[in-house]
């Protein structure tokens, strides 16, 4: 059984039940291209892949957010494809269209996967991570994260991002078993990496299902409640201790559901959901992380500072981590970063 440090700052001390004030803060893809700093690393290396990869470079931007702002967590700089990338599928990042995958869609693709290589694949991250949590304060804690089996089979299917992810939906819906066969072994894997990552030091984890929205009640239970419900409890039974933040984006009411059954500790929202939902159905029961709109930090201005106060006035007296609805855009203003942390700060 693992066993992680005992000094809480704010966001652990939330993700275990408690409230705090003022609310905790960090906000998905905050290292990244809306900071100099970053845009002078990447351009030190050949592909964003190969930064993903590169323990030095990963822990510096990893870390290079944490310098300007005054952020209650940082989350390891990787990607959720380096799962099928560890599993021996090509893929790459082309600039300005994102990742290209070569498809994988029927069993004789997915027979010809390599599982047990990953471990060796992945072993980049654990070295960030050892790196990265040798530099914070124990105050500070680290965040490890994959992709939800479903979002990553999205991308491995289709061959890069869509907009309704089509592929994995209809080979789910035209051969379930096979299907499941991948499914599967993704739980098997992402366990694993997620485990990987507390071992070498992260101490709290999140699960990413960007493509959650995308399945009606029947499937989004088999195949995002389901596989997230036996992930969790596959790093659960290794390190209890490591609370699990669930992102099941786009899924709306299903949310609450999700939030019941999957053994999550905390659920992290998106913009399109209720801040009233949120507090009745969702807060009641667990910590809630979330849900400033991205756009609405990249526009500033007395509209930024109105929904800030409003997020915390409505969320922000229960256990609560401030957050964005998704991750931020790289044209947001630094300024606009410095103002949102502290309206949340002095609050």
């Amino acid at each position: 059984m693992l066993r992680v440090a005992s000094v809480e700052g704010p966001f652990l001390k939330v993700l275990s039940g408690q409230s705090s004030s003022p609310a905790p803060i960090w906000l998905m893809r905050q290292a990244g291209r809306y900071l100099p700093e970053y845009r002078e690393v990447r351009s030190k290396v050949g592909s964003f892949l190969d930064l993903c990869r590169n323990p030095e470079l990963a822990a510096e931007v990893t870390l290079q957010p944490l310098r300007r702002f005054d952020f209650d967590a940082a989350i390891v700089f990787s990607d959720i494809l380096i799962v099928p990338h560890a599993l021996g599928q090509r893929v790459e990042f082309v600039e300005g269209e994102g990742p290209k995958l070569e498809p994988v869609s029927d069993a004789k693709a997915v027979a010809g996967l390599k599982p047990e290589g990953a471990a060796k694949a992945l072993a980049p991250v654990y070295e960030t991570v050892e790196r990265v949590t040798a530099a914070l304060p124990e105050s500070i804690p680290l965040i490890g994260f994959c992709g939800a089996p479903w979002t990553v089979a999205t991308y491995m299917a289709e061959g890069s991002g869509s907009k309704d992810q089509a592929a994995a939906r209809a080979w789910a819906y035209r051969e379930p078993e096979t299907f499941q066969a991948l499914i599967d072994l993704l739980v098997d894997v992402s366990a694993d990496h997620l485990l990987g990552q507390v071992r070498a030091g992260v101490r709290a984890l999140q699960i990413f299902d960007s493509w959650a929205g995308s399945l009606p009640e029947d499937q989004f239970a088999r195949w995002c409640i389901a596989p997230t419900k036996n992930l969790v409890a596959r790093v659960k039974a290794e390190a209890p201790n490591v609370p699990v933040i669930g992102f099941p984006r786009g899924a709306g009411p299903l949310a609450e559901r999700y939030a019941h059954e999957t053994g999550i500790d905390a659920i992290s929202c998106d913009t399109s959901l209720p801040l009233a939902f949120l507090k009745e159905r969702l807060q009641s029961r667990m910590p809630v992380q979330g849900n400033l709109d991205p756009l609405l930090l990249l526009a500033g201005g007395p509209e930024l500072d109105r929904q800030v106060n409003t997020i915390l006035t409505t969320l922000g007296r229960s256990p609560f981590v401030f957050n964005l609805g998704h991750g931020i855009h790289p044209e947001t203003p630094i300024d606009h970063v410095a103002r949102l942390v502290t309206l949340v700060k002095n609050s």
